[in-house]
């Protein structure tokens, strides 16, 4: 008899209640995997060799996707613009969300008003959401362009100067960053008083403490919302279909709007997918470097 077939005739009745209970508690969370992540994710891996437009049956077209891909100038218009958006919101959400969390970390009066108030657009549809910015930056009757008034700058057309669109979708993203200050909260919480007490014995000041003390435990925390924004604004859809629907001159064709324009607008499921796949691999290969390279910047307490 193998190892194996005799722990598994020794596992008693109990322990085996335990695993049992164990996957069904886990069950939600598999099958939800399993439906909406694994099996899209393989039907359009074969997708990504098919043409199919809904209403014809897929037929088998090889590497002709991809080959379009190489092809297709917009592919690479969309990746860029997807690019920019994403590395200039995210450092910028980052930045404001850690200085919130650190303002709002001090015993000060409201406290519990200002996290409420700043977390607020988090929890706001993006679809209301966008239609309030759009109004927002209204060439005409807009509050951005009121506001820039006050101050003796002509009013702009935000959505509509190609110079301008991506600037206005940063703006705007920054601004919801609740989640990110949140945990930036959480992980000020744990930071040791004792290594800042030591700090202070050692005659640092406030904000020696900050840099040397503070940012370096903080670290992780600010790795992990690094991670999750940077592929969280990979994935921008919304906004950009209901404010600009890609323009103007294409300067906010996304690439989830473009995926969206291939399945829905052009009926090319087939090629949709493999600009997915593209989408996909940019993403998996910047988490990868992303951890890569943390090692020269992210410190943990273990190590």
């Amino acid at each position: 008899m193998s190892m194996r077939s005799l722990n598994r005739s020794h596992t008693s009745p109990f322990r085996r209640r335990e695993i049992l209970e164990g996957y069904l508690f886990a069950a939600p969370f598999i099958l939800g995997f399993l439906v909406f992540i694994a099996f899209p994710m393989g039907w359009a891996l074969l997708l990504n060799f098919q043409k199919y437009n809904l209403l014809a049956p897929p037929r088998w077209v090889g590497m002709q996707n991809i080959e379009t891909i190489w092809a297709d100038p917009k592919v690479g218009l969309s990746l860029w613009n997807t690019a920019v958006y994403a590395f200039t919101s995210v450092p910028l959400q980052l930045g404001l969300a850690f200085g919130c969390a650190v303002l709002l970390n001090q015993p000060i009066r409201g406290r519990s008003f200002y996290r409420t108030a700043l977390y607020m657009p988090v929890i706001v549809p993006i679809v209301v959401s966008a239609f309030i910015w759009q109004r927002a930056y209204h060439p005409e009757f807009g509050i951005i362009n009121e506001v820039l008034g006050w101050l003796g700058i002509a009013p702009q057309a935000w959505l509509f100067e190609p110079s301008l669109a991506k600037p206005a979708f940063v703006f705007m993203r920054i601004w919801v960053m609740g989640t990110q200050m949140v945990i930036f909260l959480a992980g000020l919480q744990n930071v040791p008083i004792t290594l800042l007490e030591a700090a202070s014995l050692d005659g640092a000041g406030a904000w020696r403490k900050f840099l040397h003390v503070t940012v370096p435990i903080m670290t992780p925390v600010i790795f992990f919302n690094l991670i999750v924004g940077v592929i969280g604004n990979f994935q921008v859809f919304a906004p950009a279909l209901i404010m600009t629907q890609g323009g103007p001159q294409d300067a906010t064709l996304f690439m989830v709007l473009y995926i969206y324009r291939n399945a829905f607008e052009y009926s090319k499921l087939g090629y949709a997918a493999s600009v997915s796949w593209v989408l996909f691999t940019v993403i998996i290969l910047l988490t990868i470097l992303q951890f890569r390279f943390s090692g020269r910047w992210v410190y943990y307490e273990n190590a």
